[in-house]
């Protein structure tokens, strides 16, 4: 006896359009192998499909049966409760490419799965051979839609003459309904559907009527679900948009400025399902706070720089409006050849909704205590700034800040004192910002500053671009760039801050050169010129990325760097480079990165230089 399966779709959503499918032996040239293991020995599993030769790895990737053999459940009962719902399965994806009259069979053993009741499974199976015949492609001899908003964006395919997938119906349905919403019309659905498949002449005619519905505003946001948040402040943080025409990327935005306050662990939107007289409607958000305190640490190593310990403590909805305490403390070149131990202290308090909703005002003291090879320095510094954020990609911050250090050299005790009005922007289109596989990152940085007691007046820039681009079957090669250039204009190195210079080297710059090893000797102290960092500096950085193993990576990478004795990259200069290989282990909260290194160029290199540390070089 031969089993037929005989399957109608049924499209649940938008549709109401005809098919069958039947199941019976085939043949096909088309064939592959996928192992799993039982008691036995191994599952043999062949797909064969005739009729278009890009969907053996489609179905393989959405079958049942492969999913149950890569995880190792290999009984017979196991087995044959995959292949019986594969049948559906597979007739689902088929639809979803136009092949309406398809010839599903799934035999194991030489028995279709379809006649074996599920309690009379064998005991082992020892092979599956899955045949489909996809018959020819339905193609759209009327795709309709109407009324259909202005700008709406429909699939490419729903038109006469495309291919009728039962997917490209659906996607013009949600595509019908969404550009409506995006007008203002927050209940428009589907109102009718008449859709008919044609097995003779292997066409669809699809015809799809919209209700767009009132134009609507939005209403009030009725919260619930806050226990320390104060109220008032949780609907400024919101920011809903109330009295104003509804559109669904103003209730997103709701939702992501919640999520950046970090106060809430989780953030439910809903749109009333009735409108209120007055033709306005309501969102409804429930939130579920997280526990306030939260700590932190992480760490870096190198050969010659040591070892950077870094640990922070952070108190959410702090006064009970969203602030955010935060306290960071790191300890660098532990250990290391070339310096002294290196410590900071950051308290930073966040203030979100501030002027804006999507602004967010801080207060920032940080003190720090450097013991470099050539100079000692204290510094002290405290600042009001504001953090704008104009969309996903696009961020403004700018801030006014006082600043003191002192700086211990072959001069002596020498002090610094400017009033600085830092600023900068930032562009990230990058896939991922851990682990970018592609696009782009840009960022310009501008801190005009003001000098007292002798510290000349002037501005510092720096402007650092990034890219990323990746190659082969799942991305597995990336290609990775990044290019810095910074200069401090109109003032005296002499007379300019010490952490406003440049250095070039360590694992932020030029791998396998020692940190801060390139600098300038312009300033002319009692023993001789004193090394600083200079005015000016370019780097450049390389990657090739290849990653092994879904975990595993491997990365083999080079950089330059130059640093120039005068602002505008001018004057004398000195230029080093390094280039190495590494391997990188990903983590869920990035990959752990182990590099080696040496230098290639320049006379500062003293030997092979390892590094590790936590996330991606950039």
């Amino acid at each position: 006896m031969r089993a037929y399966l005989r399957a109608a779709l049924v499209a649940s959503t938008v549709m109401g359009l005809g098919g069958m499918a039947w199941a019976q032996s085939a043949s096909s040239p088309f064939s592959g192998l996928f192992g799993g293991r039982s008691d036995e020995g191994p599952v043999d599993l062949q797909f064969r499909v005739q009729g278009a030769d890009d969907l053996d790895q489609p179905l393989r990737n959405a079958s049942l049966i492969a999913g149950a053999l890569s995880e190792d459940r290999t009984t017979g009962q196991d087995v044959l409760a995959a292949a019986r719902g594969d049948y559906a399965r597979i007739l689902g994806n088929l639809y979803d490419r136009g092949y309406y009259s398809a010839i599903i069979n799934i035999t194991l053993d030489g028995v279709e799965a379809a006649e074996i009741a599920p309690l009379d499974a064998p005991g082992i199976v020892r092979q599956v051979v899955v045949s489909v015949q996809t018959g020819p492609r339905f193609r759209f001899s009327r795709a309709a839609i109407a009324p259909v908003a202005p700008r709406t964006d429909l699939p490419d395919d729903y038109r006469q003459g495309g291919i009728a997938g039962t997917g490209t119906i659906r996607g013009a349905a949600r595509a019908g309904v969404d550009g409506w919403r995006d007008v203002g019309h927050a209940k428009a659905e589907v109102s009718g559907q008449n859709i008919t498949a044609d097995h003779i002449a292997n066409v669809v005619d699809s015809r799809i009527g919209l209700s767009p519905g009132p134009s609507v505003r939005f209403g009030r946001l009725n919260m619930r679900g806050y226990d320390r948040m104060n109220p008032r402040r949780l609907h400024k943080i919101a920011g809903l948009p109330e009295g104003e025409r509804f559109d669904p990327d103003d209730v997103e935005d709701v939702r992501k400025r919640l999520r950046r306050s970090g106060v809430f662990s989780a953030i439910t939107l809903e749109e009333a399902e009735t409108l209120n007289p007055d033709g306005s409607m309501d969102i409804n958000l429930t939130v579920v706070e997280q526990k306030p305190r939260r700590i932190g640490a992480g760490f870096e190593i190198s050969t010659t720089d040591g070892a950077m310990l870094s640990a922070y403590w952070m108190h959410r909805n702090l006064l009970g409006g969203g602030e955010r305490l935060r306290i960071d403390a790191k300890v660098k070149d532990i250990g290391s050849d070339t310096s002294g131990k290196d410590e900071e202290v950051t308290l930073r308090i966040d203030r979100p909704a501030t002027v804006t909703p999507d602004t967010t005002a801080y207060v920032l003291t940080s003190l720090a205590r450097m013991r470099e090879e050539d100079y000692d320095e204290d510094t002290g510094i405290i600042g009001l700034g504001f953090n704008h954020i104009f969309s996903d990609r696009f961020t403004f911050d700018t801030a006014i800040q006082y600043q003191f250090s002192r700086v211990y050299d072959d001069l002596g005790e020498t002090d610094f004192k400017v009033l600085a009005f830092p600023t900068s922007v930032m562009w990230d289109a990058r896939d991922n910002e851990n682990n970018a596989k592609r696009g782009y990152y840009l960022q310009g940085d501008a801190t005009p500053f003001k000098g007292f007691d002798g510290t000349d007046t002037g501005i510092r820039i720096l402007g650092e671009g990034r890219a990323f681009r990746s190659l082969g079957e799942g991305d597995r090669f990336t290609l990775a760039g990044r290019a810095r250039i910074g200069s401090v204009l109109g003032s005296e190195i002499q007379n300019t801050p010490r952490n406003y210079l440049f250095f070039s080297g360590g694992g932020g710059s030029v791998r396998g050169q020692p940190y801060q090893s390139l600098g300038v000797e312009e300033i002319q102290g009692p023993n001789g010129p004193i090394k600083t960092g200079g005015m000016s500096v370019a780097t450049l950085s390389a990657e090739l990325r290849w990653q092994v193993r879904d975990r595993i990576g491997v990365v083999a990478f080079a950089d330059y760097g130059e640093v120039w004795a005068e602002d505008g990259w001018n004057g004398t200069s000195e230029g080093h480079s390094g280039a190495g290989i590494g391997v990188r282990y990903n983590t869920p909260i990035g990959p752990l990165r182990f590099d080696v290194a040496g230098p290639t160029g320049g006379d500062t290199g003293e030997g092979v230089q390892l590094y590790l540390g936590l996330g991606q070089a950039f």
